[in-house]
């Protein structure tokens, strides 16, 4: 049992249109589970038994060809809902990119919750749709753009959902990464010297400040706005 009252994503999640009640009887189906870096929660193709909410940490979503190749098609943060409510199978992997925390739920048993939930059920769409559209942004990230496209459209998206999270310096534009450099290289599709490089280049042309490995500080959204075309 989940006690949503305290849920720290409480007011950003799907959940966030119901009631206390609604909330209670929501929290009794639900559960927390810690999920450790590179585990894998949901695999692609396979039953999906069950949705979540992300309270803490970063996870991937995943698609492979059948020689083994695999492209990472979103990020999910926290606040975000994984799984597929009202649908069998999962169409991509779930995946933890860092040790992360999700409140689970059996999908069957969700469904039937939203079911009789409308405007749950409405939250849902909203999202549906919103990602729909960060998914045909993602195709034009990874198919047209150049490589400083592709890095500063980046850092533009990571900067609205982690402004100020783990950001030491105090500055008004600054957050940090919740991965590494090889890890956005496999976002973006890049090598991780060309994603360095970018970086690097960034810095030194006075747009970025970078701190430490992970801290990343916008000095020039404008001019980010503009290489991300």
């Amino acid at each position: 049992m989940t006690d949503c009252a305290t849920c720290v994503v409480r007011n950003r999640a799907i959940c966030a249109s119901l009631n206390p009640a609604e909330l209670a009887a929501l929290g009794k189906m639900g559960r927390r589970q810690k999920v450790r870096q590179g585990q894998t929660l949901l695999w692609e193709g396979d039953g999906a038994p069950v949705v979540a909410n992300v309270l803490d940490g970063v996870l991937k979503l995943v698609v492979s060809t059948a020689d083994g190749r695999e492209q990472i098609v979103g990020v999910v943060f926290p606040s975000d809902f994984i799984g597929r409510p009202f649908g069998k199978e999962s169409p991509y992997s779930v995946t933890a990119m860092t040790d992360a925390e999700v409140c689970i739920f059996n999908r069957n048993n969700f469904d039937e919750f939203a079911s009789s939930h409308p405007d749950l059920q409405q939250k849902l769409l909203r999202r549906t749709l919103d990602e729909l559209d960060r998914a045909r942004h993602w195709m034009m990230l990874l198919g047209r753009k150049s490589a400083s496209e592709k890095v500063a459209s980046f850092l533009l998206e990571m900067s609205e959902r982690l402004s100020g999270q783990g950001c030491q310096s105090g500055a008004r534009d600054g957050f940090e990464l919740p991965f590494g450099r090889q890890q956005i290289a496999d976002i973006l599709g890049l090598t991780i010297e060309t994603t360095s490089r970018q970086l690097t280049k960034m810095r030194a042309d006075g747009v970025v400040d970078l701190p430490s490995r992970r801290e990343i500080v916008i000095n020039d959204r404008a001019a980010m706005e503009d290489m991300a075309g």
